[in-house]
């Protein structure tokens, strides 16, 4: 068998995490076995669906890294819609109906319905088995709003025959939209597609996530600064285990180890801090290079935002603070915010009543130091660019008079605020001259 799946997403909102998800699972596995994927926009709902939501979604989608071979609009395949349902009257197995109008009361409109046979129907679901539904209580259900303007369960089949779908693979919120579509499969003599109902993934409350809850638009991660390869890796995984047990896949390793029997049958959580840490392990595969490319526009962006001076020599300076801080671009905006960086970029001005800390009184912390000013000015420039060492230099020093005594004050000195990075980090990365300039105007605060 060629295998043939469809991305099916409605046009009536951006590209939801759902949305993605579907996609990944279908085209994991047509990619798995050398099959065709059709990207197919179901435009049914012609009132809500826009053209700019198809955009996002294909975007996005391309963004993930994912692909597709064919595409097309539902609302573009309306003839062979109106052949079948024509069909179908002919046949006897369906027939025109006028009743009044739901939205028009009072108003007499012509619905065309499917004759249903009222029987049970048994499908097997490559991750749940064998389903059965009894078909009675449907009635005989609608499948047209007049002979050329089809409803979706209609449309979806007829699309699903002329495009050859061989494999359904969707959430379990259409399980029960299946018996419908069996129905109009044989009335019309289609070959049944094999289904696979996947566990939706649920919010942290465990209720389902939609298009209308919560922050789960793709646009959304992207502009937060999420990597596509991390937001992939980790849609993929939601709701299945990889054979290897591994966490960390590229997408032609996700392919390789796929099959739908391996999906759970229980819904899974999304979590955001999980998400985080996915990206974190892709940010931390990215090169020196890579990195600094991506972080020097957001660091000079924020910057500017903050009336910091900008230097480009600098920023590349901070490039280990930033990549040990971080999980997602935008949390370089929330250490900006806290002042993480200002200390980099402008000289502090201390808080006298601050400087001390707790541990020390002003006269104690000015005698601080002034001693490890001493101590630093022997310090070379090979000893500056490495905290370790000059940790070294002041270790014995902190010890014997106290560490929270006299490191609050270098710290504070140093970077202004009560909290910062290391303050021998600070040191190494801003230099000899501007660290002892500083632990100076420290000192001309205290006395």
């Amino acid at each position: 068998m060629s295998v043939r799946v469809r991305f099916p997403p409605s046009p009536t909102g951006y590209c939801h995490v759902g949305t993605a998800r579907m996609a990944v699972l279908n085209y994991l596995f047509a990619k798995k076995h050398g099959g065709t994927i059709f990207f197919r926009s179901e435009d049914t709902d012609k009132e809500r669906s826009k053209i700019e939501y198809e955009e996002d979604i294909k975007e996005q989608l391309k963004w993930l890294g994912l692909s597709w071979d064919e595409f097309s609009r539902t609302t573009e395949l309306v003839a062979a819609h109106t052949e079948a349902m024509q069909q179908l009257v002919k046949e006897n197995k369906a027939y025109v109906s006028e009743e009044e109008s739901k939205k028009e009361p009072g108003k007499l409109v012509q619905v065309i319905r499917l004759r249903n046979p009222g029987r049970s129907v048994t499908f097997t679901d490559i991750v749940r088995g064998d389903i059965t539904f009894d078909t009675t209580e449907l009635g005989d259900f609608t499948i047209g709003r007049a002979i050329d303007d089809p409803l979706y369960h209609l449309a979806v089949v007829v699309d699903d025959a002329t495009q050859g779908i061989t494999h359904i693979i969707r959430g379990e919120d259409h399980i029960s939209n299946t018996p419908r579509q069996i129905l109009i499969q044989e009335a019309l003599g289609y070959e049944r597609p094999h289904y696979a109902h996947y566990p939706l993934h649920l919010g942290s409350d465990k209720s389902k996530l939609s298009k209308r809850t919560g922050d789960v638009a793709v646009r959304s991660y992207r502009e937060k600064g999420f990597l596509p390869e991390a937001l992939l890796n980790y849609i993929a995984v939601l709701g299945w285990t990889p054979p290897s047990g591994r966490e960390i896949l590229t997408l032609a390793e996700m392919v390789e180890e796929f099959e739908l029997e391996d999906l759970h049958k229980s819904g899974a959580v999304f979590d955001i801090e999980k998400l985080r840490w996915y990206n974190r392990e892709y940010i931390l595969k990215l090169s020196d290079d890579e990195f600094a490319h991506q972080v020097m526009p957001i660091l000079q962006k924020v910057a500017g935002e903050r009336g910091l001076l900008w230097n480009a020599e600098m920023g590349m300076r901070i490039m280990p603070i930033v990549k040990e801080r971080i999980s997602v671009w935008s949390d370089i905006n929330d250490l900006a915010l806290e002042g993480e960086f200002d200390c980099f970029f402008n000289d502090p001005t201390p808080d006298a009543s601050e400087l001390p800390g707790k541990s020390a009184s002003p006269a104690e912390a000015a005698e601080h130091l002034s001693a490890l000013h001493e101590l630093l000015s022997s310090a070379s420039e090979e000893i500056f660019a490495d905290p370790e060492r000059l940790k070294g230099i002041v270790w014995d020093y902190a010890t014997t008079k106290g560490r929270g005594a006299v490191l609050w004050p270098l710290r504070y000195a140093l970077s202004g605020r009560a909290r910062s990075p290391d303050p021998f980090l600070i040191a190494s990365i801003i230099g000899k001259d501007t660290t002892l300039a500083r632990i100076k105007r420290g000192i001309s605060v205290l006395v």
